[in-house]
């Protein structure tokens, strides 16, 4: 959801909830339709602050899972890279094939994967270069103190990966359960439904709807900041956009280049299958 959606949305959220109020004003009594006026206040106050407790609750655990997929992406595009430099320190007659499927291995995150975040429909798929290089690392025997050092710092490296994909690939189907949706839905209608018992004929419409359309943004506007947190991966502003692993993907290769490496991957630019 873009920022333009997000902007119609509660400006017709507002309008509706703002019209409701000035209709019923028309037939409300003066004072508003509770005769304790102090009282009523007291509970909407509990509703508002319970509400908002559990919002800003569930926005700063979402806030996380985000950032927790933002350093995924992160790390998993330097660990990319560092591995390059790795499989150049491994025995001869693998390095030229894991470097191309590490090539590979990222144009498939930005061309393959991240497509499929966005359209929530990843689910359980890997990226598809991960196993063509897990069979190309167990071939491998190293005989050197420099490749045996060289093999366990890949073997490392590649659980770093493994675990950053992971992050990344966290709340790609969204992080926020059906049910807490719903509770969230029904405590708004609740705070809507209470503060249309406010209408006061006494008061003018201005005030009238400013009351309900100051609580209709704020709720509105909570519940929109919910929805981008809980789908993190996108086009849109703000959004995750495979940013790190396109600049590890131009980066290496510009360096394979300027250190006379002839690679040549085994896939397209989109990183599938050639």
């Amino acid at each position: 959801m873009n920022i333009v959606v997000g902007a119609l949305i509660t400006l017709g959220v507002t309008l509706f909830t703002v019209t409701a109020m000035l209709l019923v004003r028309r037939r409300a009594p003066e004072g508003s339709y509770f005769s304790d006026g102090d009282r009523a206040s007291g509970v909407f106050g509990v509703l508002a602050t319970g509400f908002s407790v559990l919002l800003g609750f569930i926005i700063f655990l979402a806030f996380q899972s985000y950032d927790q997929a933002r350093s995924g992406a992160e790390t998993e595009a330097v660990t990319v890279a560092q591995q390059v430099q790795t499989a150049q320190f491994l025995p001869a007659d693998v390095r030229e094939e894991l470097t191309g499927q590490l090539v590979c291995y990222a144009r498939a995150v930005v061309g393959v994967e991240w497509p499929r975040m966005q359209d929530d429909t990843l689910g359980d798929a890997f990226n598809p270069w991960g196993p063509e290089l897990f069979q190309t690392i167990r071939t491998v025997d190293p005989q050197t103190d420099v490749e045996q050092s060289a093999y366990d710092r890949w073997m490392d490296q590649t659980s770093t990966r493994e675990q950053a994909r992971i992050d990344r690939v966290h709340g790609a189907e969204g992080l926020i359960p059906l049910p807490l949706w719903l509770v969230l839905y029904v405590i708004s209608a609740v705070i809507f439904v209470y503060v249309l018992f406010f209408a006061d004929a006494a008061e003018g419409a201005v005030t009238q709807g400013l009351l309900m359309g100051s609580v209709t943004v704020v709720i509105t506007l909570l519940l929109l900041l919910l929805g981008f947190f809980d789908h993190p991966h996108g086009d849109e502003i703000g959004k995750l956009e495979p940013v790190a692993m396109e600049r590890t993907a131009r980066i290496m290769d510009a360096e394979l280049a300027e250190v006379g490496l002839d690679v040549t991957p085994p896939c397209d630019a989109a990183g599938q299958a050639g």
